[in-house]
């Protein structure tokens, strides 16, 4: 089931599902926003490792049009100012709990934190749950970033288990937060 081409308008943000056309801009956005959130707390090595390894722009740009992958892309007016990545896989923790879908990713460019696009792209996360009969909608966090967590719980998500994430040579814990739809 396609989505409309503009699916959601809040406060001039528009969400738009992309499609394999925008996977390579899709892969230099995932890497940009992940290097501008994280490289100030990291080593320079660590990101680099983890950026050139496990977070190429060949494997992202795979990633959309992959089987249970949907991403969306946040424009203010023509300009992309950020995106979620939304995967439908079984989620070994919350099999008991009923279907469960993954926010994998949720990323604003750095100028525009602050100004709604967090908000409007997980509204249509939430909505894309449900519409796909989701009773869960779950994410893993840095248990170092802070404001993220703060965003997630606002939103009603709440902490139910940790994982590690390992971001280049170094081993950091994620917590796992679920929000029940």
């Amino acid at each position: 089931m396609r989505l409309h081409q503009y699916i959601c308008i809040m406060n001039e943000i528009r969400i738009k599902e992309a499609t394999t056309a925008d996977a390579a801009l899709i892969a230099d956005l995932s890497r940009q926003t992940f290097y501008d959130a994280f490289a100030a707390e990291n080593t320079a090595a660590d990101m680099d490792k983890f950026l050139n390894e496990r977070f190429t722009r060949q494997k992202l740009m795979e990633e959309v049009g992959a089987a249970g992958n949907t991403f969306l892309l946040a424009y203010d007016g023509d300009e992309v100012v950020g995106y979620a990545r939304m995967r439908e896989t079984a989620s070994p923790i919350l099999t008991e709990e009923g279907p469960a879908i993954e926010l994998a990713r949720l990323y604003a460019v750095q100028k525009s934190i602050g100004k709604g696009v967090g908000k409007a792209l997980m509204q249509h996360c939430v909505n894309f749950a449900q519409q796909r009969g989701a009773r869960i909608i779950w994410l893993g966090v840095w248990e170092n970033n802070q404001r993220a967590i703060a965003f997630y719980t606002k939103w009603g998500f709440e902490k139910f288990s940790e994982h590690v994430f390992m971001l280049g040579n170094d081993a950091q814990t994620d917590w796992l937060m679920k929000k029940m739809l």
